[in-house]
């Protein structure tokens, strides 16, 4: 891989169709993720694959958008936009039919052009109140 834009447009494709075969070529077998409100960090591209099909059951049409990226080294900071409709349970929540549009950002580590960890922040609060799930 050329440089960390490149790695994030294919990586941003990836989150976006839940391709397996990019998941293996971008996510090493031993990556962790981080994710919130999980007490243990999912690994490698199953656990990915997993966090993504969490999301995709609440938010079936879920489309992220890279807005920003700092790279330093190994470690890379990204700023996203999410965007779906609310059309499956999510968090115990049952579909509402709302649009939500959620920031996130999340920290990575590469090592041989994987990622090899991932801290990921996305706005939950707000999501959950986009969708009523807590009052404004």
């Amino acid at each position: 891989m050329t440089n960390h834009k490149d790695f994030f447009k294919l990586f941003v494709q990836f989150i976006n169709t839940g391709d397996e075969n990019l998941a293996q070529q971008l996510i090493s077998p031993l990556a962790k993720f981080h994710v919130p409100m999980q007490p243990e960090p999912m690994q490698g591209p199953i656990g990915y694959l997993m966090v993504l099909a969490m999301m995709r059951s609440g938010f079936p049409d879920m489309q992220w958008t890279l807005e920003d990226m700092v790279a330093e080294g190994d470690k890379i900071a990204a700023r996203y936009t999410m965007k779906g409709t609310h059309q499956g349970n999510f968090f115990g929540v049952p579909a509402t039919g709302k649009p939500i549009v959620v920031q996130a950002i999340n920290f990575y580590r590469l090592v041989d052009d994987q990622i090899v960890e991932e801290y990921g922040q996305p706005d939950m609060l707000g999501l959950l109140r986009q969708i009523g799930a807590i009052p404004i």
